[in-house]
């Protein structure tokens, strides 16, 4: 079995975690706090895993380059939007389907990897994308009547967009780190994930920290109260980041995505198990279709 495999599969599960754990924090934080606790109580894990990595495995650090601040700084935006989107998804229906929405990342980090980084799509990836798009096009129908009226409505409708454009932002957010990751020279693909990581991690606290100082200081001061369960949202948040930042490193942006849509499977277990939330058979079938057309991407 390839490496990134494995890894890919404990970062979704780590991913899932982090997610139930953020839409729990959301009432008690709001979109911008539930959002920032992944990175400003997750930066000192990467830095500390970095460090172990060079004094204890003994890695060499790699040579940085101005293509790498780039890269690095468009991720680290990108994936801030992208979080605070997906957390307000979170309010506007139940955790299940509100994360399906943003599965289409995969689909959508196959074309920018395509476009970015000239990661070539084949015919049978093409139709994947399209089951993809099926799938979230019956998820936005799974509540109303079946006509064409009723499907554009609902593929135009504030939930559908806003988790579209979540998942987008994240795939463009991955193929960033990719590209800042590749541009690392020196050292090898694991210490080269991790020190993205952990540069990335400590912009996006800086940049949230100035942000809700600016916007509103009692945000900061509600973060660190909640430290305990906060602090748990970070340390599942880096986990699951080293583990996505390693995968992408070795392996191409739209397969690692791919892979890492089993955590539907964790996050249907969370929305039963842990929120109490029901899901018809027509979301069902939606996310199904979506898996379907995501995994297909490993085989074409």
């Amino acid at each position: 079995m390839e490496l990134w495999i494995p890894i890919t599969i404990a970062a979704a599960f780590m991913q899932n975690l982090r997610s139930a754990l953020q839409k729990h924090l959301q009432g008690s934080l709001g979109t911008r706090g539930a959002s920032f606790v992944r990175f400003g109580y997750g930066f000192p894990i990467a830095i500390l895993y970095v460090l172990l990595l060079h004094f204890v495995a003994k890695q060499i650090f790699p040579t940085f380059s101005t293509a790498f601040f780039i890269w690095a700084v468009v991720g680290g935006l990108a994936q801030i939007y992208a979080t605070m989107l997906l957390v307000h998804l979170f309010s506007l229906r139940n955790f299940a389907v509100g994360t399906a929405y943003s599965k289409t990342e995969p689909v959508q980090a196959a074309l920018f990897g395509f476009v970015i980084l000239g990661e070539k799509l084949t015919p049978g990836a093409i139709m994947a994308i399209i089951v993809g798009v099926i799938g979230v096009m019956t998820i936005s129908m799974a509540r109303l009547p079946l006509s064409w009226k009723n499907t554009v409505t609902a593929m135009t409708s504030r939930t559908a967009l806003i988790g579209i454009a979540s998942g987008g932002v994240f795939g463009i957010s991955a193929v960033a780190y990719r590209s800042a990751s590749l541009s690392l020279e020196g050292a090898g693909p694991i210490m080269s994930a991790a020190v993205t990581l952990a540069c990335v991690t400590t912009f996006q606290t800086a940049f949230m920290l100035v942000w809700m100082a600016w916007k509103d200081k009692r945000e900061i001061v509600q973060v660190l109260v909640t430290w305990r369960s906060s602090s748990l949202v970070g340390i599942a948040g880096v986990l699951g980041s080293a583990g996505w930042f390693t995968a992408m490193t070795l392996q191409q942006v739209a397969y690692v995505r791919a892979l890492g849509q089993i955590e539907l499977v964790f996050t249907f277990m969370a929305s039963w198990f842990l929120f109490r939330e029901r899901v018809n058979a027509m979301e069902l079938a939606g996310c199904l279709l979506i898996v379907s057309g995501i995994l297909g991407l490993l085989f074409w």
